[in-house]
């Protein structure tokens, strides 16, 4: 079950601040604002929807191309890539770019000040789908404009049924291009927000949006999720995670379960709920690519969880 992943690979740089930043913030001084935070505690995470997602397939036994691109300081990571298995000969290295990479500061009242550069995900169309034969299924994941833009319509070219995760990339398009998205996709996934913000922009309730591809699927957070296929609404329940550390990557690690069932057929309900369970896993622990289970044990928690095999 070849999956191809067009989407971002990226480092994740996390601080933590000891303090508040709005103790440190003037409120009467925002047009001078110059503020320094000392954050003696720091974190490099490898991240990105693609990077994240494949390494989830992975541990589902699935088979994962990661397609996307990066800068000259990607060594780090393509060794990584090396070390866990994960096919990396459509990840392309763009001269004179970095990688993308966030820059992240968490204060003691968990607010975020964050600094993102896109770097070469900006020259994601650089890749091609054709370069990948033997295709099961795919998806267009967060990545740069014109990359996902080109890449959704090489999926419908080449007859591939692909996925449409636009995530944080959905501001870069208007609602008639998200509709032309919607065309040429078989499955939809956004996220609860991203939903309001796809209905608003297109001008359709999400039920209208639902009828122009196979399914479309609404995540939750800790509610579950929602399926809308086949003119009906089918509620995934969440799952109770060991512990609550990390909500980064969490809807990554639903959208590889989300690939494995659906490549593996199965039916829909199990779709979801083994989506929802990685979603869970991943939650436990930081960052996207730190938890480390097999195959047979998601099985079990699979069971645990729902009373029933996964497959």
């Amino acid at each position: 079950m070849r999956t191809l992943i067009c989407g971002s690979m990226a480092y994740d740089t996390i601080m933590v601040f000891h303090d508040r930043f709005k103790n440190h913030i003037l409120p009467d001084q925002l047009h001078i604002l110059n503020v320094a935070f000392h954050v003696p505690d720091m974190r490099r995470e490898f991240g990105g929807c693609a990077g994240n997602i494949a390494y989830s397939l992975k541990l589902l036994g699935g088979e994962p191309l990661i397609m996307a691109t990066v800068g000259e300081d990607s060594a780090p990571y393509l060794h990584r890539l090396e070390r866990l298995g994960l096919d990396r000969s459509h990840v392309r290295e763009v001269p004179q770019t970095y990688t993308a990479q966030a820059f992240i500061t968490t204060d003691l009242d968990d607010n975020q000040i964050t600094a993102f550069h896109p770097g070469a995900m900006n020259h994601s169309h650089f890749n091609h789908v054709a370069d990948a034969p033997g295709l099961t299924i795919g998806i267009v994941a967060p990545d740069g404009r014109e990359g996902m833009m080109q890449h959704a319509q090489e999926f419908h070219d080449a007859g591939v049924p692909f996925v449409f995760d636009p995530g944080q990339g959905l501001p870069l398009f208007n609602g008639e291009e998200l509709l032309n998205f919607l065309t040429l996709a078989d499955y939809c996934c956004v996220n609860d927000y991203e939903a309001k913000l796809l209905s608003e922009k297109t001008g359709h309730p999400i039920e209208a949006l639902a009828k122009m591809v196979n399914a479309l699927v609404v995540t939750l957070g800790g509610d579950g999720a929602q399926i809308h296929v086949d003119g009906r609404q089918i509620d995934i329940p969440s799952v109770r995670p060991d512990d609550l550390v990390d909500p980064t990557g969490c809807g990554d690690a639903f959208r590889a379960g989300l690939l494995y069932g659906i490549a593996g057929g199965l039916p829909w309900e199990k779709t979801g709920r083994l989506a929802s369970l990685m979603g869970s896993i991943k939650i436990a622990h930081r960052g996207g690519q730190n938890h480390k289970l097999e195959r047979d044990h998601i099985a079990e928690r699979y069971e645990y969880a729902f009373g029933d095999k996964p497959w």
